[in-house]
């Protein structure tokens, strides 16, 4: 799978589940400890709106703090949406993956940076989906996507506190492997 397709898929599959987060989940806690529902979407939100710019060459300087607050509004499906749709074409843009963003940590190749929001959509899925009461089943083809890539970066993502540290693992199901890399306790059969 290229990484425009990864990234699209993955945005687009969180996207369906804030679609689906019953009225009255959204102050619910998640496995993000520090992030009730609303405040998950509000974060991934927050990262689709950073897309572009960081994309179109900006520094974390340059966007500053434009994006601070609650983004989400009186409906956090459709600010999801249009959220979504700006960083789904910012990374779609002939060129995009070949540039180079600038992070906080680092210049990055942008290609790099679209494996890292793909992740991290793919993971909170399933923190949102936890959180809400949704199914917890992930694409299979993300998560083998996501897995290969992470294999090289779990160990610096956790020593950069990122990450939490590996729980015992429940079963060998890819996507429990996968959850389990990112520091998730989960058992695939578990909705």
């Amino acid at each position: 799978m290229d990484v425009e397709e990864l990234h699209r898929r993955s945005v687009e599959a969180f996207v369906a589940l804030v679609g689906q987060v019953p009225a009255d989940r959204w102050g619910d806690p998640t496995p993000c400890t520090d992030w009730t529902v609303r405040e998950l979407v509000n974060h991934l939100v927050y990262e689709q709106l950073w897309t572009p710019p960081m994309f179109a060459g900006a520094t974390i300087a340059e966007v500053g703090d434009r994006f601070e607050g609650d983004l989400l509004g009186d409906d956090p499906a459709a600010a999801t949406r249009a959220a979504a749709a700006g960083a789904i074409a910012a990374v779609a843009e002939p060129g995009a993956l070949t540039r180079t963003v600038h992070l906080s940590f680092g210049d990055t190749p942008a290609e790099e940076y679209a494996r890292q929001l793909s992740a991290d959509h793919l993971i909170h899925s399933w923190d949102l989906a936890k959180g809400a009461g949704l199914s917890g089943r992930l694409d299979p083809e993300l998560v083998d996507e996501v897995a290969a890539w992470f294999v090289d970066r779990e160990h610096a993502y956790r020593a950069s506190g990122v990450i939490g540290l590996r729980p015992i693992p429940v079963s060998d199901h890819p996507q429990d492997r996968l959850l389990n890399a990112f520091g998730r306790a989960s058992r695939y059969w578990e909705d």
